[in-house]
């Protein structure tokens, strides 16, 4: 391998400690895709005219649903053997002890936005699949940044590679170069995102309702199949397995992905909000400029 070619990686996970009080780059980046949904999701509404206001609700509904869905998919699906137990079952409730898991957080998004909808949307002229066209925007940048935080905190990486771009993870005392899985997850995130919001701005009267978390669901997920190929065992039972945990829990949410753009194209439901006038924002008139008035 030519090792002279690798990244070098020790970076130390810890931005700020003050006495009992730790602060992490994971923490820091976890948490900043709340405040970027929150913005983007206050453009959508913005744009078609859903009452702005049902947007502090939505933010509790997701953060809550984020951190105890991640949490429970990781104990669930890759530790049960350890959480399930009389002496460890206490740290299911200690996240930050670590271990969260992104199949277990999108499960429980799902099930926020359904109790979501079901309270808000039926007198503000959305359903579910409106919101999660959009949260599916929104969870791609947030992605991005939480697989960042796993680079900052050396942690779900790859395979030994002769690659130029392999990583040598010096905090976990790796000596050889890795696959940076973290990278090329964000990465993908990060394009997945841009792409969808550019057919959410550009196309969006041209496209169907749920066609935007249809191709959310496949390529996303399609993309942490393909890399999981490359990305060593998370725990002990997967090393005997053909394909990892985080295979099998992908292939539910592609197939659903693919059942959802069937249905947005035999539906063919508009993607854009339909409210009645009464319940759109209000917009004051635009104030005319001295020049205007003379």
């Amino acid at each position: 391998m030519l090792d002279f070619l690798a990244v070098t990686w020790d970076v130390n996970p810890v931005l700020l400690k003050l006495g009992p009080l730790t602060l992490r780059y994971y923490s820091i980046l976890f948490v900043s895709g709340f405040p970027l949904g929150y913005w983007l999701f206050y453009k959508f509404y913005k744009r078609e005219g859903v009452n702005v206001n049902l947007l502090e609700p939505l933010l509790y509904v997701l953060l809550i649903a984020t951190v105890v869905g991640a949490r429970l998919g990781h104990c669930f699906f890759y530790q049960p053997d350890y959480y399930l137990t009389s002496e460890h079952w206490l740290e299911i409730f200690q996240p930050w002890k670590g271990g969260l898991a992104s199949h277990g957080g999108a499960i429980a998004l799902v099930l926020a936005i359904w109790w979501y909808a079901w309270k808000y949307g039926r007198k503000n002229g959305f359903d579910m699949m409106w919101v999660l066209d959009r949260l599916a925007i929104a969870v791609c940048f947030a992605g991005c940044l939480i697989r960042l935080g796993n680079l900052m905190n050396s942690e779900i990486y790859g395979n030994p590679t002769d690659l130029p771009w392999g990583f040598i993870f010096v905090q976990r005392g790796e000596v050889v170069p890795k696959h940076p899985t973290q990278l090329y997850e964000a990465l993908s995130y990060l394009i997945l995102g841009f792409a969808l919001l550019g057919v959410y701005k550009y196309k969006l009267k041209k496209i169907y309702k749920g066609w935007i978390f249809g191709v959310f669901l496949i390529f996303l997920f399609g993309m942490r199949f393909l890399i999981e190929y490359v990305k060593e065992p998370q725990v002990a039972f997967e090393e005997n397995m053909s394909l990892d945990m985080g295979q099998w829990l992908s292939i539910p949410f592609i197939i659903a992905g693919v059942i959802i753009l069937v249905f947005s194209y035999v539906k063919k439901k508009p993607a854009f909000a339909s409210l009645p006038e009464s319940k759109k924002n209000y917009c004051p008139p635009r104030k005319q400029s001295n020049l205007e008035k003379r």
